[in-house]
């Protein structure tokens, strides 16, 4: 295994048990809780195996699931956000993203938000919608759906920044 493998396992498994043992438990207002556990698909390298990917990110929102006893929607946001993941960055990146040149920590602060912004609505409202599976509780889950959004990107920043190596 090279280095970058092993960065990839040691990510998915902080990222896993930082959702598990800490965010998990985070109920906020009753319907506000952060899934930190998609940066793992957020800053996944666009030039690994793609069926790796949806292996790993399926493996990810599995594991969620066992421990959330959440019968198997996170492991659907997942693997959907993954397979859309190539369009998203098409659209946020344009060029930069056809000729495989972006380099996370390189890229400028708002387009780096727009793309965690649209990856973790899309995820939310996947995650949510088969969660509540009723749509006389739309409203309920456009809420969930919004502020967990909004926690789960403030928190994605952050993350991000702190952990960002400093390019010159």
């Amino acid at each position: 295994m090279n280095n970058s493998t092993l960065l990839h396992i040691f990510r998915f498994v902080i990222l896993v048990l930082v959702q598990v043992v800490v965010l998990n438990h985070i109920n906020f207002l009753g319907y506000i809780n952060p899934y930190l556990y998609i940066l793992f698909i957020v800053l996944y390298p666009i030039k690994n195996n793609r069926l790796l990917f949806l292996l790993f990110s399926f493996l990810l929102g599995l594991t969620i699931d066992m421990f959330s006893d959440s019968g198997g929607v996170h492991a659907a946001a997942c693997v959907s956000i993954t397979y859309l993941r190539p369009l998203i960055l098409k659209w946020s990146f344009g060029s930069a993203y056809e000729h495989n040149s972006i380099k996370f920590n390189t890229i400028e602060f708002g387009t780096k938000l727009l793309y965690i912004s649209i990856l973790t609505l899309i995820h939310h409202c996947i995650l949510f919608l088969l969660e509540v599976f009723n749509f006389s509780e739309i409203i309920l889950t456009l809420q969930k759906t919004l502020f967990s959004s909004i926690f789960t990107i403030l928190l994605c920043t952050i993350v991000t920044i702190i952990f960002s190596k400093r390019s010159k």
